[in-house]
């Protein structure tokens, strides 16, 4: 079995690139996990964005062998 693992994004990034990563983990669309997150951190006066923050230590970044090529013309 072939276990997808997390990483920050470093091509959809806003702040960290967290939202990103988990939205490529997941297969869904990231604007879904940052608008989950907004949703969260506020009915949970902030202890969301705590974990958030806590989260983005722990998770490294995307390799660099995972990123897209770049197409030249």
């Amino acid at each position: 079995m072939n276990m997808k693992k997390l990483f920050r994004s470093t091509t959809d990034s806003k702040l960290t690139g967290l939202c990103g990563g988990i939205g490529q983990w997941l297969n869904i669309d990231s604007t879904i996990i940052r608008l989950l997150f907004v949703i969260a951190a506020f009915f949970s006066f902030g202890t969301v964005i705590l974990v958030y923050f806590i989260a983005t230590l722990f998770v490294p970044k995307s390799p660099y062998s995972e990123l897209r090529p770049i197409d030249h013309y």
